[in-house]
């Protein structure tokens, strides 16, 4: 017997999908995307880790827990600094809510 899978469209924030709340939500949609984009920088680089957290002010253990995504250990703020020290620039939109 086979069951019927039902299948939902998703809110576009896997974070809201998944029941937390709209602020929580969009805070660590921010925090993922930019560790994501910050562990794509580390990768490019082709350096090692000690060499790419000692660039970016970062003990090698914590750029560990960065690229192994370890949201719960950074903050916005900490997040944006790092970037900024790769050299990326960070933009923030502010709109009104769907």
């Amino acid at each position: 017997m086979s069951e019927k899978i039902k299948i939902e469209r998703g809110s576009g924030n896997v974070f809201l999908d998944l029941g937390f709340g709209k602020a929580e939500a969009e805070n660590l949609r921010l925090r993922s995307e930019l560790m994501v984009r910050i562990g794509d920088y580390c990768r490019a680089s082709g350096r090692t880790q000690a060499e790419v957290a000692k660039a970016l002010g970062l003990t090698q253990p914590r750029l560990n827990a960065l690229l192994k995504g370890r949201i719960d250990q950074f903050s916005l703020d900490a997040l944006v600094n790092v970037a900024s020290r790769a050299g990326m620039s960070v933009r923030l939109v502010v709109k009104k809510a769907a």
